[in-house]
């Protein structure tokens, strides 16, 4: 990994982009494969969503059963390490595509959650937010058969389910106007809020270098601030297990999981603490 920390020791200011592949080792599962691919159906858009109650009924029962797995899942050591990137100053910001918070969570202060929060959930009519706890107690009181149901994991608080019939599934409506609820999270044909896209702008122009972590990119929303910082003629590292679309525009590639590339950053600061502490 000396390729990776010589390229962060040479940038004082790194925008850092980070994608799914940051928290699978926190047990939520990533969309793609090593070649970019979907492992299993693309999600839901937005379009479908909004305009057919079996797919929303279909969207919560799932959720439902996932957010429990989701919403209690704990940050990693590349959680950790990315942390300490900041805590060294290196970071002008972390843009992370993940909806999970884990960032935060970890300790993370200057972040921009490109594509929303799970935790929140927003009236598509009214627009005013909760959170997603006081909606999973009410999924619960509505629908308790629904807790015998065998599930598995999927992304961002997502389940799979065998042969489910989702007809009678009860949704709850927004409480202020009965509107309809979802999550606070971008959906695929759904547009990132302009002034999240502005601001990670700002960001890299003020940065020396792009890395990305766990990311293969493949989304647009994305992979723009990787074409950006090519044409801005900054220096872009991805660390990622598979392709990328923007390898052809990488200075490095590191194809290591995330938490193996970045355990140089926490074993630094152990070392660093134990040193001090003998001193001391």
């Amino acid at each position: 990994m000396r390729l990776l920390a010589d390229f962060i020791a040479r940038h004082q200011r790194l925008f850092v982009l980070t994608g799914a592949g940051c928290s699978t080792d926190s047990g939520i599962p990533d969309y793609r494969d090593a070649e970019g691919g979907w492992k299993r159906a693309p999600p839901v858009t937005l379009q479908a969503f909004v305009g057919d109650e079996s797919t929303r009924r279909r969207y919560w029962a799932r959720s439902m059963l996932g957010w429990n797995r989701f919403g209690r899942a704990s940050p990693n050591a590349v959680h950790r390490a990315l942390v300490e990137l900041e805590r060294q100053g290196r970071q002008q910001v972390l843009l992370t595509q993940n909806v999970d918070r884990l960032h935060q969570r970890a300790g993370s202060r200057n972040v921009i959650d490109l594509h929303g929060r799970m935790d929140v959930v927003r009236c598509l009519a009214c627009e005013a937010r909760s959170e997603r706890e006081g909606l999973q107690r009410e999924l619960l009181a509505r629908n308790p058969d629904w807790l015998n149901i065998p599930s598995t994991p999927a992304p961002d608080g997502d389940a799979d389910l065998d042969n489910a019939d989702f007809s009678t599934f009860d949704v709850p409506d927004c409480e202020g106007c009965g509107g309809v609820l979802k999550p606070d999270v971008v959906f695929f044909g759904e547009n990132v809020p302009r002034e999240r896209v502005d601001a990670a702008v700002a960001h890299l122009e003020q940065a020396d270098a792009v890395l990305v972590v766990g990311s293969s990119l493949m989304v647009y929303s994305g992979f723009r601030f990787a074409r950006m910082a090519s044409a801005m003629g900054k220096p872009i590292a991805a660390v990622n297990l598979g392709r990328t679309r923007a390898d052809d525009l990488l200075s490095l590639k590191i194809t290591e999981s995330c938490g193996d590339a970045l355990a140089f950053l926490i074993a630094e600061t152990e070392q660093a603490h134990g040193t001090a502490a003998i001193s001391g």
